[in-house]
């Protein structure tokens, strides 16, 4: 039946063997509006990112992995609970004041607590955005055992704060304060990553680094790696935020070098992974570790950033709020030495909410919790025997509320819902640009998507119905 939710039912001969080594440590890396080809593994020009280049040369480059939609929430929602956001419980960016976001509700069952469940202990790092603090989808509510960095995304906005979050202490930063530029966020956030890699000897973990770059507001500290950019590129400054009620709570500073700076920032992605590699190599851990990266959404035009100049999205229309292949498509690379083929690229598509049922299977857990995802455990350890799926359901609720969905070579797009609303039909095998709205030429095909797009979706008060 289309849309049944299934079950995780588990212990497939994929990975019969796991249980007689030990336990693998997971990093999981998820960027902020990172394009498809912001890296130059995925065919970023204009600079380079070796770091992650050489992390896709000792694993599987993924070039059809699909986020959970495209905005930081509704995504990491999707991902955290294995549901598309027809079914999620944050199908939107829902701000809370005065700090946080609409949270996850407390019964949520989340990938902290599936790896939690297999005697694992749990990290996260960077931006949350899953529940303001105290709530119930506070991390340290939802299976996280060690959290440090934002809670709320809007905050994330800026590189500066006046405060960071561990676990439930409200950790200052009085260097911040009255504009100064004191500790840059994101170094922070990677000294306590890389500081947990380190104590974490004895027990297998999961750790979550959802790093708050590229994301605007577009600035870098003062190193060697603007430097380097700093006059490479023709530049428009930016005009922003500099002082305010929204300075340092959500607007974005001015910016004489944009572009520079984007690239600075992506490149100091690549700095993080390559220390993130190395310190797992001293301490032990890299030849047991699956390394995934990835994104959330596709790339942002926000706070004078450029994603035309740099192909941000690659080949894909669209970009970070869009439906199209550019806002959903996100570029993935996942590694496990001996396990995930290295040099291999696989076009197998698959999306953010298949990911709580690999990790079940990879631990051989059984479990009757409801998910709209597929194991792709076999396609990540380049073995037979990897099951297809039905469809791909997406939904955004802002901007007039726009719906997808895709099922083997068609796309159905449902736009300006909440105005009356209009479709775009594409079969994205023989148009991957989506140039080619094909919606007068097969009713045939529109009616079928329609009818599976509508069932897709489960009425939640919070998320008002808008596709009747």
């Amino acid at each position: 039946m289309i849309n049944k939710l299934i079950t995780i039912a588990l212990g497939l001969t994929a990975i019969t063997s796991l249980s007689a080594q030990q336990k693998p440590n997971v990093v999981f890396i998820v960027t902020d509006d990172l394009g498809y080809g912001d890296v130059s593994c995925f065919g970023q020009e204009k600079f380079q990112t070796p770091n992650i280049d050489r992390l896709a040369l000792k694993g599987t480059r993924f070039t059809r992995s699909y986020a959970g939609t495209t905005v930081s929430a509704p995504s990491r929602a999707s991902l955290m609970t294995g549901l598309h956001t027809g079914h999620t419980p944050i199908r939107g960016n829902k701000e809370i004041e005065p700090e946080g976001q609409f949270p996850l509700p407390a019964n949520t069952y989340t990938l902290f607590h599936l790896f939690k469940e297999a005697g694992y202990t749990t990290a996260a790092f960077g931006k949350w955005g899953l529940g303001f603090p105290g709530s119930t989808g506070d991390p340290v509510n939802q299976g996280v055992d060690y959290f440090f960095g934002y809670n709320c995304q809007l905050l994330a906005h800026n590189y500066y704060p006046g405060h960071l979050w561990y676990n439930r202490t409200k950790i200052n930063l009085p260097e911040n304060d009255h504009g100064q530029f004191g500790s840059y966020s994101q170094d922070l956030i990677q000294e306590k990553t890389l500081q947990f890699i380190g104590d974490q000897k004895k027990n297998p973990f999961f750790l979550f680094i959802p790093i708050v770059l590229p994301h605007a507001e577009l600035v870098v500290p003062e190193d060697s790696i603007i430097q380097q950019l700093r006059g490479k590129f023709e530049e428009t400054p930016y005009k922003g935020t500099d002082a305010g009620p929204a300075f340092r709570k959500g607007g974005y500073m001015s910016q004489e070098h944009p572009r520079a700076t984007h690239a600075a920032m992506v490149k100091r992605i690549d700095l993080y992974v390559g220390q993130i590699i190395q310190k797992l190599k001293e301490e032990g851990l890299y030849d047991n570790t699956m390394i995934i990266f990835t994104s959330d959404n596709g790339p942002h035009r926000e706070g004078g950033a450029d994603p035309d100049f740099f192909n941000s999205n690659g080949i894909y229309r669209g970009y970070k709020r869009d439906l199209y292949e550019g806002g959903i498509r996100v570029p993935t690379i996942i590694s496990w030495k001996g396990r995930v083929p290295g040099g291999k690229e696989s076009d197998y598509a698959f999306a953010f909410w298949d990911y709580l049922p690999t990790f079940a299977e990879m631990l051989n857990l059984h479990s009757s919790r409801e998910t709209d995802g597929i194991s792709i455990l076999p396609v990540l350890l380049g073995e037979e025997g990897q099951a297809e799926r039905d469809y791909f359901y997406f939904e955004f609720q802002e901007m007039g509320g726009r719906q997808a969905v895709i099922k083997g070579d068609w796309k159905l797009l449902h736009l300006d819902i909440r105005i009356g609303g209009t479709y775009e039909l594409y079969n994205i095998a023989s148009d991957p640009s989506e140039n080619h709205d094909l919606i007068d030429h097969y009713p045939g095909k529109a009616a079928e998507l329609k009818r599976l797009m509508k069932e897709a979706r489960r009425d939640d008060p919070a998320w008002p119905l808008f596709n009747r």
